[in-house]
């Protein structure tokens, strides 16, 4: 006689919320259409080689199980560092951690937002174009490596340099690694989420990008509008006022 208890249901409810995490992660990439065949395979499998006891059905289907493990590793390699990196990086633990840091640490790191705000404000009065990237938890070294190493104290001043238009570093992107600016003219992933308007340039799709490899937060000036968006977990906030951008890095940069 079969039996249901707390641990069954419990054991159900797991699974179907690891199932909906890994879809949400998932569904704005190119890896979404996979995910789903994988998912109808895994319910035909358990159907065929559980429910209908099919020997030589349900054989076959077991060895591409077992294989397609060693595979799926290799297929979602990104995307498998990506669920484990949003682990390790939840905002529960942060704000835990964050209990054991120096009050007068914290002050002084929040001191360095309003250069940014200004900066970002300056430039989008004057539509200059401007991609700025803030590490937090997930390192972002490849990416820094890709452009010119300045390691300097935050300043508005400096910022607007950098993303001048006659600048030879405005292309690209600025790294910002704690709360100095680690280096610019830096070249990022480029986000392929279909949902994003087709107007977007390679900037915005580049602020983007980075955020859906990592937790790093986003800041990006249009050069065609003079607006401000902030990207982060591979979602765009646009329109975004300069008070709105200060409230979001006080609440969001650690």
């Amino acid at each position: 006689m079969l039996s249901f208890g707390f641990k069954d249901a419990l054991d159900i409810l797991g699974l179907a919320l690891l199932l909906y995490y890994l879809y949400s992660l998932m569904k704005s990439t190119r890896a979404a259409g996979v995910f789903n065949g994988i998912i109808i395979f895994l319910l035909v499998w358990i159907v065929v080689s559980r429910v209908l006891n099919m020997r030589l059905l349900g054989g076959i289907m077991d060895q591409l199980v077992n294989i397609g493990v060693i595979a799926l590793v290799v297929l979602f390699q990104e995307e498998i560092r990506h669920f484990f990196t949003n682990i390790g990086t939840h905002r529960g633990f942060n704000c835990f951690f964050a209990l054991f840091r120096d009050r007068e640490e914290q002050e002084k790191r929040n001191d360095d937002i309003m250069p940014l705000v200004l900066a970002c404000t300056s430039m989008s009065k004057q539509k200059v174009g401007a991609l700025i990237v803030i590490e937090r938890e997930v390192g972002l070294k490849d990416e820094a490596r890709t452009g010119e190493i300045i390691d300097a104290a935050i300043s508005s001043r400096l910022l607007e340099n950098l993303f001048f238009k006659n600048s030879p570093l405005h292309d690209g992107a600025l790294i910002i690694s704690r709360h100095r600016l680690w280096a610019a003219g830096c070249i990022l992933p480029v986000s392929h989420d279909p949902n994003l308007p087709k107007n977007f340039g390679l900037r915005h799709r580049s602020g983007v990008g980075i955020t859906e490899k990592s937790d790093a937060l986003a800041i990006i000036v249009s050069e065609e509008t003079g607006g401000i968006s902030v990207a982060e977990g591979g979602q765009l906030t646009r329109a975004v006022t300069p008070d709105r951008l200060e409230t979001i890095l006080l609440e969001k940069w650690d």
